[in-house]
């Protein structure tokens, strides 16, 4: 999967794009006219902070697995770097996926590959994977029950070079291609398994992740199986990579040295584009009539389009609004204050799209039902205040307020407010600007929508799947996606999102119907399975719906190519190459 990507919000002060950019001084933020290294711009207000190719519900941020991917290579790698998602077998450990007629196992094939210290990578670096997944799921994002790997019933290896994992049941091998095992990530088991049981070695593996100082040092990670190595790795969130010189894959780097450059804000980052110190940059959609000041400096602007969805999800099991939100028809009241074509058209600048339900709507699939592309709940403050009305709430001082308790719902007492808040990341003009105008939708429905924001990692870590009991469950929305809110594999399954206990599933949203349409669409060939999820999950509104921007709209410099913008939101420096 590819989770939470992140970008922006907070306006930017100039002492603080000062203070980042003096931060970023020497080699780094200058010119690549070596053409030996290249300068790419992270989002704004991003931290790199997790190594550890194994995601943890607090380390979900996309660009962390991409540094993570160009240091330990997974075993099916699946990206849309030649503009189309497809499994990238030159980036892949295996070269061969061979299922059993009866779909029920599959026999993968090794590369002949090497780890950087010259031992082979074999059966039993995949299996050293299986084994800490299997016995620490419930610590992996990437767990979803009945899902990997508890419907992996055996691993068997056959020799060095090709094992065979079986299944408890037949599955759409597309889904357990590009979605399954396309998680797995050989681990180098010589030098990471200590000894002990599996959850003491994911003890000392997670505890080392945590030391982000010691990432350049600390001999761990320093065998590796990708085209870059750490050269260092700042707590301030700088990162440079250096070529493996030892890498024998199929995806060679044609640049030395990379460098990952953190911004506090969007602004930073467009003062650094603007003095040259950026050759991988972005503007922010509402940059756009700014284009030709940066084609004049010799660079190309381009959209970077994702296949994502963005959200906000509710938290059902807040004690104060949870069972407010699990009303449907205050979900619906919520939706229908949701002007999306607005939000495209003034804060995106028209480069966003509606979505409307749980499939990416940005680009053509058989994937989306024709109840999604339709939208269910149209913007209608009048026809959200008539849903409010109708269940027993009145306007008392410009706020909804539950007047009739037997209307209102289930544990809804006489004098509640429809009063919520969101916890947003910070970091762009953009999400401000959104946030600020649903919230002046909502007010003319009657709810009150109040904004706190937080750096992305903040938002992730306090917003975590919770019972209502908790300390932790404070929480009543999040926001985490100004760039889009969750990037999917190829295959745009919910089983992480929307089904009961998935591991990304941050708001506990719980519908057995809506568990079987997924289960249905993992395990049958046909797109009518996954339409009739699409269509399911546009009427019950698990999440607010919200447009789905472009990924970022880059501005990179002429003479930089080699590759296509990855829809899947990952960034690949090994297929960077300067062509002039």
């Amino acid at each position: 999967m590819s989770p939470a990507r992140t970008r922006l919000v907070a306006g930017a002060v100039v002492s603080a794009s000062t203070l980042l950019l003096a931060g970023c001084s020497g080699s780094s933020d200058t010119p690549s006219a070596s053409r030996d290294a290249i300068n790419y711009a992270l989002p704004a207000n991003f931290t790199p902070n997790w190594i550890l190719p194994i995601g943890t519900a607090a380390h979900l941020n996309t660009n962390n697995r991409s540094i993570a991917d160009s240091l330990w290579e997974r075993l099916v790698a699946y990206d849309g770097s030649t503009g189309k998602i497809a499994w990238n077998k030159k980036a892949s450990i295996a070269t061969a996926a061979d299922f059993a007629a009866d779909s029920k196992s599959v026999t993968i094939t090794l590369g002949d590959r090497h780890w950087s210290d010259g031992k082979p990578i074999t059966s039993r670096d995949v299996q050293f994977w299986f084994d800490l997944i299997k016995a620490n799921k419930a610590e992996w994002a990437g767990y979803n029950p009945g899902k990997a790997p508890d419907n992996w019933t055996s691993f068997k290896t056959v020799d060095d070079r090709h094992f065979t994992i079986t299944f408890d049941k037949a599955y759409n091998s597309q889904w357990m291609l590009a979605n399954q095992l396309s998680e797995v990530t050989p681990l180098p088991q010589h030098v990471w398994d200590k000894g002990g049981d599996a959850g003491q070695v994911w003890k000392t593996l997670n505890d080392a992740a945590k030391n982000i100082s010691g990432y350049a040092s600390d001999p761990l990670w320093k065998t590796i199986s990708g085209p870059y190595a750490v050269k260092s790795f700042s707590t301030a969130g700088k990162v440079v990579l250096t070529a493996n010189k030892k890498y024998d894959g199929g995806e060679k780097p044609g640049i030395t040295t990379v460098n990952l450059l953190p911004f506090t804000t969007a602004d930073a980052e467009k003062n650094a584009l603007r003095s040259g110190s950026v050759d991988y940059g972005y503007i922010e959609a509402t940059d756009l009539d700014q284009k030709d000041s940066f084609t004049a400096q010799g660079y190309e602007v381009k959209p970077w389009s994702g296949w994502a969805i963005t959200y906000m999800p509710y938290n059902f099991n807040n004690p104060a609004m949870g069972a407010v939100f699990k009303q449907l028809y205050a979900r619906q009241a919520v939706q229908h204050s949701i002007d999306q074509a607005s939000l495209a058209k003034v804060v995106f600048n028209g480069t966003a799209i509606s979505g409307y339900g749980p499939i990416p709507q940005g680009q053509a699939s058989d994937f989306v039902s024709p109840t999604q592309k339709e939208n269910p709940y149209p913007f209608s403050t009048d026809t959200a205040r008539s849903l409010l009305t109708d269940h027993g709430w009145t306007e008392q001082g410009g706020v909804m307020t539950c007047a009739e308790p037997a209307q209102c719902g289930a544990g809804i007492a006489k004098g509640t407010k429809f009063e919520m808040q969101v916890l947003s990341q910070s970091g762009s003009t953009v999400t401000d600007n959104m946030m600020s105008a649903v919230q002046s939708s909502l007010a003319k429905t009657g709810i009150k929508f109040s904004i706190k924001t937080a750096p992305v990692n903040s938002v992730l870590s306090q917003t975590p799947q919770c019972t209502s009991g908790q300390s932790i469950c404070k929480w009543q929305l999040s926001f985490f996606g100004t760039a889009g809110s969750w990037y999917f594999n190829a295959f745009p399954t919910g089983d992480s999102l929307f089904q009961t206990g998935g591991g990304s599933n941050f708001g506990n949203y719980s519908n057995p119907a809506v568990d079987k349409l997924i289960s249905a669409s993992t395990t049958s060939s046909s797109n009518q399975a996954i339409q009739d999820y699409s269509a399911t999950l546009a009427k019950d509104l698990p999440v607010i719906w919200l447009p789905e921007p472009v990924y970022q709209v880059s501005v990179t410099r002429n003479g930089l190519g080699g590759f296509s913008q990855d829809s899947l939101a990952n960034f690949h420096p090994a297929q960077w190459k300067w062509t002039s």
